[in-house]
């Protein structure tokens, strides 16, 4: 990953094989609506399920005839756009990152008796907030401008949702205090900081601005044959932080009453909490859910009564950039999904989740596509013609809602 880029690209290629779609359950005809406009969101894009003779177009996520005697690829009918038929390791980076899914370490299991450090925020307070960038810094890794997303994150948390400022810990690399450096074994233990002594009522935020890759899935419970990851600042030598673990340490303890948002800018980001429910735009231009539930997991992924929502810059198979790309300024860097997300919020006070996704996604669309085509004909081709390099922020959940009246609270 050069260093030299202009825009901060997280991680890895344009993704090509199939991405997490649902392949063993139905999509939910779930009515999103928006003002007077309904339309059950099953209706926007239907899919047959998943043979052994099938594969899926990493691009719509329409069903594709795969044979495995043909090499290369198969081009969709749908979306006209071709996914790689023969197998291949994927989550991989650009030049030093190519080899990190392989060659780091094997995952190891978060370890129940990880003591919290004694350095961290006493627990307290009806809000809590983790917010963790990492820079990789001296690294062929380095990201720019993951400090930055952490300090606005930490203005929009005490300014506009009463944070209190010595509830939130922060883990970066400009920590003096070691226990704050944004390490595999301090990740887990800030993780563990943030839903300990949960109760009702209580509003917790995670938000982690780094890389994200991806792993092959060998416990069978993801759809798409993948894990998601984190990866920390010495994860070549510790090892990644898997979307399995992830859930097991900040989603399942939430009890009743607790409400956790994760807000997550890396690639490969869109069920990086391993919820049961994604809900993301179709190409007819409705936002509908998917079930991700993989009834044959040996998981139960789900809160212990709680509500876990995930907002991530983009899909599985895509990659994130920061704002500097679009922006003069290189100081002023901050991922697109963090840079978005703040400015959604504070341009719409009292905002729902599906506005709040629209202009989002306006946003990054404007600053990473505009640069295409100019006036109204780039932006009907952009909204139009579905674009491998144009993130998209997506939205999973613990359970269903209507994203157009549930309103969007810290």
């Amino acid at each position: 990953m050069p260093s030299s880029r202009h825009k901060r690209v997280r991680h890895g290629p344009p993704c090509t094989m199939p991405r997490k779609t649902h392949i063993t359950s139905d999509i939910f005809n779930l009515m999103v609506m928006g003002g007077n406009n309904t339309r059950p969101a099953g209706m926007a894009s239907a899919r047959t399920t998943a043979t052994a003779a099938t594969s899926w177009c990493g691009h719509c996520g329409m069903s594709l005839a795969a044979p495995s005697s043909r090499p290369g690829g198969v081009r969709c009918a749908f979306c006209h756009r071709v996914t790689r038929a023969e197998p291949r390791h994927r989550g991989v980076g650009d030049g030093a990152m190519t080899a990190l899914a392989a060659a780091s370490p094997p995952r190891a299991i978060s370890a129940p008796g990880l003591e919290i450090a004694t350095s961290y925020p006493g627990v307290g307070g009806k809000k809590r907030a983790l917010l963790v960038g990492v820079s990789y810094r001296g690294t062929p890794h380095e990201l720019r401008g993951t400090v930055n997303d952490v300090k606005e994150m930490r203005r929009l948390l005490t300014g506009k949702f009463g944070f209190p400022g010595d509830c939130i810990l922060e883990l970066t690399e400009n920590e003096s205090d070691r226990s704050r450096v944004p390490t595999r074994e301090n990740l887990l233990r800030a993780m563990r900081w943030l839903v300990d002594g949960c109760a009702s009522g209580d509003s917790l935020v995670f938000h982690f601005s780094g890389h994200g890759v991806q792993k092959l899935d060998l416990e069978d419970d993801e759809l798409d044959g993948y894990n998601e990851a984190l990866c920390p600042v010495d994860f070549e030598e510790s090892g990644k932080i898997l979307d399995d673990e992830i859930n097991e340490t900040i989603v399942r303890p939430l009890g009743r009453g607790v409400k956790l948002h994760a807000i997550v800018d890396t690639c490969h980001s869109g069920t990086i909490l391993d919820l049961p429910y994604l809900c993301r735009l179709s190409r007819t231009g409705y936002w509908q859910w998917e079930n991700h539930y993989r009834p044959s997991g040996t998981r139960q992924k789900i809160p212990n009564g709680g509500l876990a929502i995930s907002i991530s810059g983009c899909s599985d198979d895509q990659k994130s950039a920061d704002a500097s790309g679009f922006s003069e300024s290189s100081s002023s860097s901050i991922g697109a999904m963090t840079d978005s997300f703040i400015k959604a919020v504070e341009a719409e006070p009292g905002t729902t989740y599906g506005r709040l996704l629209g202009a989002m996604r306006a946003k990054i669309r404007d600053g990473q596509g505009s640069r295409r085509l100019p006036g109204r004909l780039g932006s009907f081709v952009r909204w139009m013609i579905p674009s491998s390099g144009v993130q998209e922020p997506q939205l999973c959940s613990s359970e269903m809602f209507d994203i157009y009246r549930k309103p969007f609270l810290l």
